[in-house]
């Protein structure tokens, strides 16, 4: 058998995207997925408390994030390219199963990860966003308003401009309102001509058809959103518990913004390290995953 080797990069449909590997390289795998506009570096606060309990961790910078991964095509954004990312990183870490921990877009590519292929995804913590289905149900009220912002980003040329615009002002504006602990990260990205459109494409590629069909989730889950969160409220988030077959668990972070891994990272690590070990990456698949 092989000797799993500590990864930079990896390879995924012609692209290279950059990850950062930390922890036992013999440990079961996590693959922790960052939203927007953030990147691998959104899970600093977490992952030593998951690698202290003896997990690997990969953290990549996602399609549109890494500089070797940044097509400018919306059609490149499609679920399948994105959850075809994860699984090359599975594979060049050489894991047959491995946990997904996701955030905010990060999360939505886990519920598609879980729903799609459960012979390879052991166990899921979304964070902050809940399943597909579930908020595509709540947008038909008032999370309509709190998604405005999708919207906004639907047309070519002009959102990235007006993130630009004086500086990235109105990016900061934006950002700020949802409390998002430290701007400057983000607003580089969104600032950055290539990098904005690449972002902005995991909006826009919402139009492609079965983009958010994540099917039903039959692996065991956990699902950690914040009260405060300005952009998904408690009707999306108690709703994904229709769209799951499996063990799952709810909590709520009284208090907290839609930015978790950054303000609790502490607590959210304890639901993350609890439900793996409830969970063993090393476990056999439920009959009929």
């Amino acid at each position: 058998m092989s000797v799993p080797e500590r990864l930079a990069s990896f390879a995924s449909d012609g692209l290279l995207l950059s990850v950062r590997d930390e922890g036992p390289l013999d440990g079961p795998v996590v693959i922790a997925l960052h939203g927007f506009p953030q990147t691998s570096a959104s899970w600093a606060a977490v992952t030593p408390r998951l690698v202290s309990a003896g997990y690997r961790v990969l953290a990549p910078d996602q399609r549109g994030y890494s500089r070797g991964a940044q097509p400018q095509r919306v059609a490149d954004y499609a679920m399948g390219a994105l959850t075809g990312d994860v699984l090359a990183l599975a594979d060049a870490a050489g894991a047959d199963r491995f946990a997904v921990l996701g955030h905010d877009w990060g999360a939505a590519v886990g519920w598609t990860l879980a729903g799609r292929h459960p012979d390879r995804v052991a166990s899921l913590a979304a964070v902050s966003v809940p399943h597909p289905a579930a908020l595509r149900r709540a947008l038909a009220g008032p999370q309509l308003l709190r998604s405005w912002y999708m919207g906004l980003f639907q047309p070519p040329v002009l959102p990235e401009r007006l993130l630009r615009a004086r500086g990235g002002a109105f990016a900061r504006r934006l950002l700020a309102g949802t409390g998002l602990p430290s701007l400057d990260a983000s607003l580089r990205l969104l600032t950055d001509p290539r990098t904005a459109t690449a972002t902005l494409n995991w909006y826009r590629a919402i139009r492609l058809r079965g983009q958010l069909s994540a099917g039903r989730t039959r692996v065991p889950t956990l699902f950690v959103w914040s009260d405060r969160d300005t952009a998904i409220g408690r009707r999306a988030a108690e709703g994904a518990a229709d769209f799951v077959r499996a063990p799952y668990r709810f909590e709520v972070l009284r208090g907290a913004s839609h930015w978790i891994p950054e303000e609790r990272p502490d607590e959210l690590a304890a639901l993350v390290i609890a439900h793996l070990r409830a969970h063993p990456v090393d476990e056999e698949p439920a009959a009929g995953a």
